[in-house]
């Protein structure tokens, strides 16, 4: 693997400059800074900071200062081993500061050599705005199934002041605006957010905008979070090793899921495939695949999906590998 200068300058016992001493710290991070915009007084606001050993030692963070108390840092990881990755995790405390924020956060690395990154964060916390719960947490759940959380939404100034719009980049939420109550310049909505019985297995975080009409800083970020829990359980690879040209091989596939299933259908783009799918609804299938190598060498690299007859037609995914030999 190829190293930086600066860590072949250092294993030779020549010394470099800070800046340089500093940088291959630096480049394992993708992203150095994050705003988390206009959020309301008491909202969740957390940040993950990624990053990449891209070198051959081990690197090992030391500690983490913070040059603001309106922001707390915490190393997640704090060894890493060669290509693996790391996490630290920034969160506003929107609590007890309001206003316009920022914060640096210092990481402190003593092996393999001794590097300090600098990281940002800012934003701005609403007084007048209040969010309760400060996330909409959906926790975990099965999928195909719709779930529903309540948030408070309360306004205190212009007692005209009106929610005009929520929205969000994920198509599997939709949200409800019910007017509860308008007296001396106090406004409070009820937000019913619903993530819906198409939201596919994974976990997601997505940001809710809730804009209302204030000429400035209209919109406040709120975060909806979960994980959906799919009834499905199948390996995600099928390994059909190396196979002679012209050769042939079969492996079995099996599909478990938590209510008895009928298999509907099992696509593959790569036609060497064939499937023999077991008829009838049980917990527990059992998918003979056979592939036919043919004359063509190379590699294999054929995602196969599995569809079924529950709630919205779940479906999962395997993904099959091997060679063809010359």
């Amino acid at each position: 693997m190829i190293r930086l200068c600066v860590i072949a300058l250092g294993l030779c016992g020549i010394t470099s400059t800070v800046a340089l001493g500093q940088q291959w710290a630096r480049d394992m991070f993708p992203v150095h800074s994050h705003d988390f915009g206009t959020v309301a007084r008491g909202a969740k606001a957390q940040y993950e900071f990624k990053f990449k050993n891209k070198y051959k030692e081990t690197v090992h963070i030391a500690g983490v200062r913070v040059s603001c108390g309106c922001t707390t840092a915490r190393v997640l990881t704090d060894t890493v081993e060669s290509l693996e990755t790391g996490t630290v995790l920034a969160i506003f405390n929107t609590r007890s500061f309001l206003g316009r924020r920022g914060a640096t956060i210092t990481l402190i690395i003593d092996r393999p050599y001794y590097a300090e990154v600098r990281l940002q964060v800012s934003g701005y916390v609403r007084r007048d705005v209040v969010c309760e719960p400060g996330a909409v947490d959906f926790g975990t759940l099965d999928a195909g199934k719709a779930v529903e959380r309540h948030v408070r939404v309360s306004y205190a100034g212009r007692s005209n002041w009106k929610i005009v719009d929520v929205r969000s980049p994920n198509e599997h939420i939709e949200v409800e605006l019910q007017e509860v109550q308008r007296s001396g310049g106090r406004v409070v909505y009820d937000m019913l957010v619903r993530l819906k019985e198409t939201a596919p297995s994974g976990f997601f975080s997505s940001p809710l905008e809730i804009v209302s009409d204030d000429a400035q800083l209209s919109a406040v970020k709120l975060e909806a979070s979960g994980r959906v829990s799919s009834p499905l359980a199948i390996n995600t690879s099928l390994v059909i090793g190396n196979v002679a040209s012209n050769g042939s091989i079969t492996k079995n596939l099996i599909v478990r899921s938590k209510q008895p299933c009928r298999i509907t259908d099992v696509e593959c783009d790569d036609d060497r495939f064939t499937f023999d799918v077991p008829e009838g609804s049980r917990k527990v299938h059992v998918i003979r695949v056979k592939f036919a190598a043919g004359a063509t060498p190379g590699t294999v690299d054929a995602p196969i999906r599995i569809k079924t007859d529950l709630p919205g037609h779940l479906s999962c995914v395997c993904t099959a590998t091997g060679t063809v030999a010359d």
